[in-house]
């Protein structure tokens, strides 16, 4: 059995000293990526909230512009009959 020399074990420390750092800086980058994520996900309900919100003030609009319509044309009726 031979012992290894005390570079090769100094060299070892180093490579887990860069890997240890290594999956440090991934676990922040990972960290940041969440939070971005949940406040995207935050903005899209929000969005989808006011969407839905203006959807449903939206549908008299093609009904008022139907009576508005029809009232247009018995005006101008009475006004063709009254001359």
């Amino acid at each position: 059995m031979t012992i290894p020399e005390p570079s090769v074990a100094v060299e070892l420390e180093r490579l887990r000293g860069s890997v240890d750092t290594g999956f440090a800086r991934l676990e922040g980058r990972l960290d940041v990526l969440l939070q971005r994520t949940t406040a995207a996900e935050t903005d899209i309900a929000a969005m989808e909230a006011r969407i839905a919100a203006l959807e449903k003030a939206r549908w008299p609009l093609p009904s008022l512009a139907a009576i508005v319509g029809v009232a247009a044309l018995l005006l101008s009726l009475y006004g063709t009959i009254a001359r």
